[in-house]
């Protein structure tokens, strides 16, 4: 089985900064493309950033300039740098990744970690 855990979220001023990961553990031969996506009361899901096994990365425009993903293959952990937090930043934010564990590639969600930023 494969698990992915959260960690790192809380409540932050506006203004302030965070930094979540997450760390896969478990039968793991490789882990493609693994990513950040939010979810706000009353809101779909939506994508953060995401970064390839390479390092190419991709983020949503609300984000773009203030956060930051990043990842360790050695450790498999993905990591999201959150900079110039907004009210609106406010979400339960899940971790994703593509892994694969031989012959095939799998979808995994982690439970989420809660970031509300608020004064």
């Amino acid at each position: 089985q494969v698990q992915l855990v959260e960690s790192g979220g809380g409540l932050v001023q506006p203004g302030g900064s965070l930094r979540l990961s997450c760390a896969a553990s478990g039968s793991i031969f490789s882990i493609n493309l693994m990513g950040w996506y939010r979810q706000a009361p009353g809101k779909q899901r939506e994508l953060v950033a995401t970064i390839t096994s390479g390092g190419s990365t991709n983020y949503a425009d609300s984000v773009k300039g203030r956060f930051t993903i990043s990842r360790d293959n050695a450790k498999n952990t993905l990591y999201l740098q959150m900079n110039s937090l907004k009210p609106e930043d406010t979400a339960n934010y899940y971790c994703n990744a593509h892994i694969r564990r031989l012959p095939n590639i799998y979808t995994y969600w982690g439970q989420g970690t809660q970031v509300t930023v608020a004064s």
